[in-house]
């Protein structure tokens, strides 16, 4: 059984993306997942005086040791100004001074979903563009424009929409077998 790493990029206790994340993961078959919040780790602001002065934080340690540890990744990106959000950039760059290859090379079913038109689309791109200079093996992804409007007891009810995810799950399913 494979070990799928499980998040959102985002430490909202009510974070849409990790519910995106857990969806997505939940449609996999013959997989344990690992679901982490970014909640817990409460990192310091990334500085390379602090790193010389106090090395990496044990909560960056055990993330980078997760990373490792799991088969896939399943992540949604939550998207502040058009950006990363401030905790997953701290502690994506805190992990890339531990290992470069951040991801890797586990395959990533890539997310995102906002409140607004356009799914978090600004960030999925940044990732999608950056993220296999870091290991990112990314082999589906999905953008869900307004969340609240198209993702109702749990579930993708528009039905384009719904075709599409399900079509980006089973690619990366094929992938896990």
């Amino acid at each position: 059984m494979k070990k799928i790493l499980v998040f959102g990029s985002s430490n909202s206790s009510s974070s849409i993306n990790k519910q995106l994340a857990i969806y997505a993961a939940q449609q996999l078959k013959d997989v344990e997942l690992e679901i982490i919040d970014l909640i817990e780790y409460d990192l310091p602001i990334y500085s390379p005086d602090l790193e010389r002065a106090q090395g990496s934080p044990k909560e960056v340690i055990e993330f980078n040791n997760l990373i490792a540890a799991v088969d896939g990744i399943v992540l949604s990106m939550a998207e502040y100004n058009g950006c990363y959000t401030a905790v997953f950039k701290n502690i994506f760059d805190w992990t890339s001074r531990i290992d470069n290859k951040v991801w890797k090379d586990k395959p990533m079913f890539l997310l995102g979903t906002s409140p607004g038109r356009r799914g978090a689309k600004g960030v999925l791109k940044i990732a999608k563009d950056a993220f296999p200079f870091f290991g990112g093996n990314i082999v589906a992804d999905f953008s869900l424009p307004q969340f609240h409007h198209n993702f109702k007891n749990g579930e993708i009810i528009e039905e384009a929409l719904s075709k599409e995810f399900h079509r980006q799950v089973d690619i990366y399913q094929a992938v896990l077998d």
